[in-house]
């Protein structure tokens, strides 16, 4: 594991379809078809670090809360599996039946995903608003394995608030703390 910082400075991406594996189902899927008019959460995670498992039962309450009310999330594992097999879409269904995710469990296995969004660790998250802008890109919040802060998912929930009220949002970055993701030579 070598700890790895996201990006702290304002990308100017838009959301962006691709076409991925989709571990429950088994079937390529264009990740598209689960965009939200309201606002989209792009997670970039994976089965084995300790950081996604600091706060996945976080991520599962947060995804619950939020998708009833038209925010949609989609989860990608973009590791390499050759390297990293226990990333693998097998184990991806594996987890997400046993954590029971809400959300849809992309693999990025060419990782042109992560790329495109400029994602470095796991989790790292990408929120996007009705017209596919980016308003924030980070961390969930504060919690880290060991630092003893409680897991309440306050920066993601905080941005979803003010999309979802349709308040003004300036497009807000706060790096997350996470596992490299692990890319292929």
């Amino acid at each position: 594991m070598v700890q790895t910082y996201s990006s702290n400075e304002i990308q100017k991406i838009k959301i962006k379809d691709f076409e991925l594996l989709e571990s429950n189902s088994g079937k390529k899927k264009f990740i598209k078809d689960y965009f939200s008019n309201k606002a989209t959460v792009i997670m970039f995670i994976c089965n084995h670090c300790p950081y996604v498992k600091h706060i996945n039962t976080e991520l599962v309450r947060l995804a619950n809360d939020y998708i009833q009310k038209g925010v949609s999330f989609l989860a990608i594992n973009s590791n390499d599996i050759e390297k990293y097999p226990e990333d693998s879409p097998e184990i991806m269904k594996e987890i997400s039946h046993k954590l029971r995710y809400s959300f849809p469990y992309f693999f990025d296995e060419t990782q042109e995903v992560a790329k495109y969004y400029g994602a470095k660790c796991t989790p790292e998250f990408f929120i996007f608003n009705a017209t596919g802008d980016l308003c924030y890109h980070g961390q969930l919040d504060d919690s880290r394995p060991n630092n003893k802060i409680p897991v309440t998912g306050s920066d993601v929930r905080n941005v979803l608030e003010k999309l979802l009220s349709k308040r003004e949002i300036k497009k807000t970055t706060k790096p997350s703390c996470g596992c490299n993701i692990k890319w292929k030579k």
